[in-house]
């Protein structure tokens, strides 16, 4: 056993991310050594049904905003910190986090460094947020930077600039194509996939969930093929639940998203996205 100390706000904290309970919590952390990772895996190999830090509960305080080029080929999306809702909800911050994310549309910078070091109104984006700092007397930062060239690209901002999304999708924009897109961001900001389909899904997530299928199965008493079949099968459903592609459509659950895609030109698809929440 571990001599690890766990603390109540450790411990509270796991619960937050998983909604598991205090003790369950409290024992994932000390065997786990107070690895969070770990005790989330340890939580789910239990058979908790976890939230897997995937849960925007901790949120700081801040914007998303999302833009794509006009001739939709380019996408960004920049996330401006805040430390309180009420700076958050301010109509110059969100009107200064608007204009950084045009900066960033027009000038295409590899890295929040790099926008930072673009010039606005006279001096350069860091100059101005050190200004808003001084002016406001909360810490305010670009604290994540995405971009998507693809096709068509698509931005949706929702719940507020709570969070913004962009989907890149692999056929030449039309009306019909970007409401599209439109809907599948709605769906990638409500249900937070992992990736487009298990084949995006990098490998180590992979033997990640593999593994954590197998232990559930074995704690069941499954052994040898049958073991080995029913975890696969868990594994399956995980990539149906959790990537974007195979997804039930959430305005229409009788079909997957990638049917959806299909019903609205043939060889429709996603072939990237990105998605930033407020503190995630």
């Amino acid at each position: 056993m571990s001599t690890v100390t766990i603390s109540a706000a450790d411990v509270n904290k796991l619960r937050q991310q998983t909604g598991a309970g205090m003790m369950d919590c409290r024992k994932a952390l000390a065997e786990s050594e107070g690895d969070f990772e770990k005790a989330i895996d340890y939580l789910r190999k239990k058979g908790q049904k976890v939230a897997a830090n995937r849960s925007d509960r901790e949120a700081k305080e801040g914007v998303v905003i999302a833009k794509a080029s006009a001739d939709n080929k380019y996408g960004v999306i920049v996330n401006l910190s805040s430390e309180t809702d009420f700076v958050s909800k301010n109509a110059e911050f969100i009107e200064f986090a608007q204009s950084l994310t045009d900066i960033a549309l027009n000038n295409k910078p590899a890295s929040i460094e790099d926008l930072k070091a673009l010039a606005m109104d006279g001096a350069t984006v860091g100059d101005k947020l050190l200004e808003m700092v001084a002016k406001i007397g909360e810490k305010i930062d670009v604290v994540r930077f995405e971009t998507v060239t693809a096709e068509t690209v698509v931005p949706y901002i929702h719940a507020g600039y709570r969070i913004g999304v962009l989907v890149g999708m692999n056929k030449t924009a039309n009306d019909n194509i970007i409401a599209a897109g439109r809907d599948v961001a709605m769906q990638i900001a409500a249900m937070n996939p992992l990736a487009v389909d298990a084949d995006s899904v990098s490998a180590e997530m992979v033997e990640r969930e593999k593994a954590i299928a197998v232990e559930q199965v074995m704690a069941e008493g499954k052994t040898g093929d049958m073991a080995e079949k029913i975890a696969m099968g868990k594994l399956n459903k995980f990539f149906k639940e959790n990537t974007l592609l195979p997804q039930a459509f959430v305005k229409d659950n009788g079909k997957s998203v990638g049917d959806y895609l299909k019903s609205v030109e043939a060889d429709l698809t996603v072939v990237t996205f990105k998605r930033i929440a407020v503190g995630a």
